[in-house]
């Protein structure tokens, strides 16, 4: 019994120094192992380790995986245009030398992020100032993204760190510039709108003028080719008439007489003081008048 309970205590202090000389490093995760503080060894392998017990050797873990710096802060910039403008950002930044981000950050994923949001700060400050709002919005946003990420990228490499993207999430203008921007913007409309009013009423008027010269173009050509066909008709017609009358000129008189008849007594009202033996009442004497001779 005497002799158990010492090996029991001896095995007890192997197992605790074994664990404490076995580590586990996650594919996620950097591991740094310290020998009395100072960086021994970065193990970026999974897998099983080993290393001298504490205090001899201690393990500190680092995050391999991307990360996000996403702040709830919107920072005010000035564009080239001397407009301020409210703009949320966010970047995606990745520890790829540990040893580097110990010594300058001491480690603290904080600090880091302090450093880069300062950098990314006066990157911004640096980029905007060249350029116009509309740049910034659609024209040359990609670029200018680009060149943030470039030199905030630069500047993070001295704390063991590299920046893998920079987006913006969010572009508007200060409040107090708002209303001064919306009213000459509406403004531009406005002045656009009548441009295109006056060029709409400017072509109307020409379409209808152009219209109006085709309508009397095509009357005057229709008169013409009426009057034209008429006089050829009423050539006909006196034709065929001297034609018809030429051969019975006593029923040619007869159809003039008529056709006087026709004409002088339209209405019951009217009146005609003539001779009754004149020669205008002939067809009404007799039926068939025998023709005067000379």
């Amino acid at each position: 019994m005497h002799r158990i309970i010492p090996a029991l205590l001896a095995a007890a202090v192997f197992l605790a120094l074994f664990l404490s000389a076995v580590f586990v490093v996650d594919q996620r995760q950097y591991a740094v192992v310290y020998t009395l503080g100072e960086i021994k060894q970065v193990i970026d392998k999974p897998g099983l380790h080993f290393k001298w017990p504490p205090p001899f050797q201690n393990v500190a873990y680092f995050d391999k995986r991307i990360l996000t710096l996403d702040t709830a802060e919107v920072d005010r910039f000035i564009t080239s245009e001397k407009l301020n403008l409210q703009i949320d950002t966010f970047v995606k930044w990745q520890i790829v030398e540990p040893k580097g981000f110990i010594r300058s950050v001491q480690g603290s994923q904080s600090i880091a992020a302090d450093r880069i949001s300062r950098s990314l700060r006066d990157a911004l400050n640096n980029e905007i100032a060249k350029r116009t709002v509309a740049d910034i919005i659609s024209g040359e946003r990609d670029k200018l993204t680009e060149a943030v990420r470039q030199k905030v990228d630069e500047d993070s490499q001295q704390i063991g760190v590299r920046i893998i993207d920079v987006g913006l999430k969010r572009v508007d203008f200060a409040p107090e510039v708002q209303v001064r921007v919306f009213d000459r913007m509406q403004s531009e409309r406005k002045r656009v709108a009548n441009e295109r009013r006056a060029t709409g009423s400017a072509e109307s008027d020409k379409v209808r003028a152009d219209a109006e010269r085709q309508r009397e173009v095509i009357l005057a050509e229709a008169y013409r080719d009426a009057q034209r066909i008429k006089g050829e008709g009423d050539a006909q017609a006196s034709a065929t008439y001297a034609e018809a009358f030429g051969q019975n000129p006593e029923f040619a008189d007869f159809y003039r007489s008529l056709e006087a008849y026709r004409a002088t007594f339209r209405s019951r009202s009217d009146v005609l003081v003539l001779d009754p033996s004149s020669d205008f009442f002939r067809y009404l004497r007799s039926p068939a008048p025998q023709r005067s001779t000379r």
